[in-house]
This record gives structure tokens, C-alpha cells and sequence, in this order.
């Protein structure tokens, strides 16, 4: 756990020893964090209310349904909006937004907008200079 991180109360957290977030991170109300599997959240990053970050899910390939878990990482400076939905396994690049109630189910660049379900890259993002 980083410096100056908050975590608003009605957090839900899986397995809270598979789960590192950074300096100055922000997890909002209603949040789930399904930490089946590890994930890493980086510094300077908003997880935005009713996010549901989700490592584990079931291989509909077999009969029996095996659950596995992967990673998810979200890389510094980015920006889940709410009731985003961020798949097993995937990575959200450095600067990165994802739009309200977008859903990424594939590794995201850094440094763009992405919306929808699946979440699509829409622009560049020009973080302000200050």
C-alpha cells in the first residue's frame, strides 16, 4: 500500500495480500477488486465508483468450468471512470482513461481516451501542464 492512498469504505476486496496499489491512488466507493489473481494498481491513479477489476473467470472450453486466475495491471496516471469493467489478465497503459461504463477486455495504450463496450481508442489524451 502507497503513500496518501484512499480507499473509500464500501471497497470490496477478494484477497487483499494479492492486491499493491501506488502513491496517491484514489479506489471509489462500490469498488470490487476480484483478486483472484494479483492486481497491481500504479501511483496517481483514480478508480472511479462501481469499477469492477476482475481476475479470475471460468474456461468455458472445458466441461467442468475450471476457474483460473490472471493479472491486471493499471499503470500510473490513469483514469478508470465509473462502472468500468476491466477484464483477466489485462494491462491499462501509463496515462490511459477509460470512459464510464466501458468495458476493456484487451491490453489498453497508454496515453488515449478509450469508451465503450469493448472499449475503443477514441483520442490522445493531453494531460494539462501546470
Amino acid at each position: 500500500m502507497g503513500k496518501k492512498v484512499l480507499i473509500r469504505p464500501s471497497v470490496t476486496v477478494t484477497y487483499p495480500w494479492k492486491v499493491t496499489i501506488g502513491d496517491n491512488t484514489w479506489i471509489g466507493d462500490d469498488v470490487v477488486l476480484y483478486s483472484l489473481g494479483v492486481i497491481e494498481i500504479g501511483p496517481n491513479v483514480v478508480v472511479s465508483q462501481k469499477c469492477y477489476i476482475c481476475t479470475g473467470s471460468h474456461d468455458y472450453t472445458r466441461p467442468d468450468f475450471q476457474i483460473y486466475a490472471k493479472k491486471v495491471m493499471i499503470e500510473r496516471e490513469s483514469w478508470l471512470a465509473t462502472d468500468v469493467y476491466v477484464a483477466p489478465g489485462v494491462t491499462v497503459g501509463h496515462g490511459a482513461v477509460v470512459g464510464a461504463r466501458s468495458s476493456v477486455f484487451k491490453d489498453i495504450e497508454g496515453g488515449y481516451v478509450y469508451v465503450g463496450s469493448p472499449a475503443k481508442k477514441i483520442a490522445k489524451r493531453t494531460p494539462a501542464t501546470t
